[in-house]
C-alpha cells in the first residue's frame, strides 16, 4: 500500500475514526496536505464548534484538492455513522418542487457538527468548506427562527477588500441605528461578512427584509460605491450587499471555515480597527491563511464570540 493510499485509525473523543490519505496535497499552490487541514480543524475546533452548534451544515467537498472538481453536499452521505447527529429539514421553493417531481421526499437530512469527532469525520471526506444557515434547530430537530443577520459584502472588480472595508463601516452604522451590533469576518475569498445577533428571533423573511432595507438605503445614499442589485452587470467597481443569504434556504460560510481557493484562506473574525485600517489603506487588510488564524486565536481569542 502506497503512502497516498494509507489509512490510520484514530481515537477522537471516544470515537474510532478511519483517516485516509494524510499526505494528499489539497492545496497544490502551497503544498498544504490533508493531514495539515485535519490538524487545523482539530486545533480550531474549540472556537469553531460553538458557532456550528445546532446549525445544519452544507459542505463543499474537494476529493482531489482545490484544483480538481468540487461538489455541494447537503444530505448526510451514505455511510454516515449512527452516532452523528442529524436534522430533517423541510426543503423550500424550487428544491421542494424538484424533489417532489423526482419522486423524492421534500426534506433534507443535514448533519449537525456538535463535536470534534463529527468535524473530523466530515473533514476526512475532504469537506473543506462548512456553510451554515442563520437559524438553528431546536432539541426536537425542527428549524427555529433566525437568531442572527448576515450581510455579505461582495466586491465587483476592480473593487476589492479595500472598498469592502469602506462599505462595512457604513453598514455597521446602519445596523447600529437599528440597535444591532455588527461583527466583521473576512470571507476567505474576496470580501467581508458582517453578522449581527438578533435580540429576538425573527422569521427568515423578516431578517431578509431587514438586511435588504439596509442594503437599499446605502445603495440610494452611495450609488457609485454600493449596489443591492444581484445583476452582475451592475456590480463592476461597486460592493454588492448580498442581503439574500438570510433566506431560510440560504447558507453562508461559517466563521473559521477554510475556503476552497488556491490558497488555504479562512473566513476570519477581525476587529473593527482592522476594518478601519483596510478602509484607510488599500493594503491595510488581507485575507488570512489557516496558520495565521491559529496564531490570531492564541493571541486574541475568539473575536466572533459574544
Amino acid at each position: 500500500m502506497s503512502p497516498s493510499e494509507s489509512e490510520i485509525h484514530v481515537d477522537v473523543e471516544g470515537r474510532t475514526l478511519r483517516i485516509s490519505n494524510l499526505d494528499k496535497v489539497l492545496y497544490p499552490r502551497t503544498g498544504t496536505t490533508k493531514g495539515e487541514v485535519l490538524n487545523y480543524y482539530a486545533r480550531i475546533a474549540p472556537v469553531l464548534l460553538p458557532h456550528l452548534a445546532d446549525r445544519p451544515v452544507t459542505r463543499i467537498r474537494w476529493p482531489h484538492g482545490v484544483e480538481g472538481a468540487s461538489f455541494f453536499e447537503k444530505n448526510a452521505p451514505a455511510g454516515t455513522p449512527s452516532w452523528v447527529r442529524t436534522a430533517r429539514v423541510p426543503t423550500t421553493g424550487s428544491r421542494a418542487a424538484r424533489s417532489a417531481r423526482d419522486g423524492g421526499a421534500d426534506t433534507l437530512v443535514f448533519p449537525i457538527i456538535d463535536d470534534l469527532a463529527t468535524l473530523t469525520w466530515l473533514v476526512n471526506l475532504a469537506a473543506l468548506e462548512l456553510h451554515v444557515h442563520q437559524w438553528t434547530v431546536g432539541r426536537n430537530g425542527r428549524p427555529r427562527n433566525a437568531d442572527r443577520l448576515v450581510v455579505d459584502l461582495d466586491p465587483g472588480e476592480p473593487a476589492g477588500l479595500h472598498e469592502c472595508c469602506t462599505v462595512a463601516l457604513l453598514v455597521r452604522d446602519k445596523l447600529a441605528e437599528r440597535g444591532l451590533h455588527a461583527k466583521p469576518v473576512t470571507s476567505g475569498s474576496k470580501g467581508l461578512h458582517l453578522y449581527a445577533d438578533l435580540p429576538e428571533r425573527l422569521p427568515s423573511d423578516e431578517s431578509t427584509a431587514l438586511a435588504k432595507e439596509v442594503a437599499e438605503e446605502l445603495q440610494g445614499e452611495r450609488p457609485t460605491l454600493v449596489t443591492a442589485t444581484m445583476t452582475k452587470a451592475k456590480r463592476p467597481g461597486k460592493v454588492f450587499l448580498d442581503w439574500s443569504q438570510n433566506a431560510g434556504s440560504k447558507t453562508t460560510i461559517s466563521p473559521y471555515s477554510l475556503r476552497g481557493r488556491d490558497r488555504p484562506f479562512v473566513a476570519t473574525p477581525i476587529t473593527w480597527q482592522e476594518v478601519e485600517a483596510g478602509a484607510e489603506d488599500p493594503l491595510g487588510l488581507e485575507q488570512y491563511r489557516y496558520d495565521e488564524v491559529l496564531d490570531r486565536v492564541t493571541d486574541l481569542g475568539d473575536l466572533f464570540a459574544g
